[in-house]
Parts: C-alpha cells; sequence; structure tokens
C-alpha cells in the first residue's frame, strides 16, 4: 500500500499546473474611466453619490478646488457647481 500512494505522490507532481490567467491592461481610450454611463449625474445634487461605490481614485471636484494637471485616463473625475450640483462627468 505505501508503494501506491508513493506512485500516486509522484504522478501528481508531475501534473503541470495551470498557467497563470493575465491580468488585463487597464482600459484607455476617451472613456477608460466609464464616464460615458455616468452621464445621467449631471444636474443631480452630490448628495446622490453617498449612495454609490465610485472606483478607487475618483475626484469630485468643487469650485475653486486645487487639483494636480496630471492625466490620468482611467480616473473618474466629477465637477460641482457653487451649490453641490455635478456639472461635469469626465475621464483625465
Amino acid at each position: 500500500m505505501g508503494a501506491g500512494l508513493l506512485a500516486a505522490g509522484l504522478l501528481a507532481a508531475c501534473v503541470a499546473a495551470e498557467p497563470p490567467v493575465p491580468t488585463p491592461p487597464p482600459p484607455s481610450g476617451p472613456d477608460a474611466c466609464g464616464a460615458s454611463g455616468m452621464q445621467d449625474l449631471v444636474g443631480r445634487n452630490r448628495s446622490v453619490l453617498a449612495a454609490m461605490t465610485l472606483p478607487a481614485g475618483t475626484r469630485v471636484i468643487e469650485p475653486g478646488m486645487p487639483v494636480t494637471e496630471d492625466y490620468s485616463p482611467q480616473r473618474l473625475n466629477l465637477d460641482l457647481d457653487a451649490r453641490g450640483r455635478i456639472v461635469r462627468v469626465w475621464c483625465g
């Protein structure tokens, strides 16, 4: 019985492992952050954002708020007006 277990163990060791699943590249293009699917937010109050799960790195930009000028196509940006209404949804 010991030889059978040893043989099974050796056969198991010879089975090739499955190759790792490649990680897909981050989205690119003019709508890499998915802003086109969120245009229905324009005109709504910022309070609607509290019930949403936004992508990591999303910027909610208030008037006069300093923001970096680096371009990141995967970053979702939401511009607000002085009343707290969403006036623009864009990638960058």
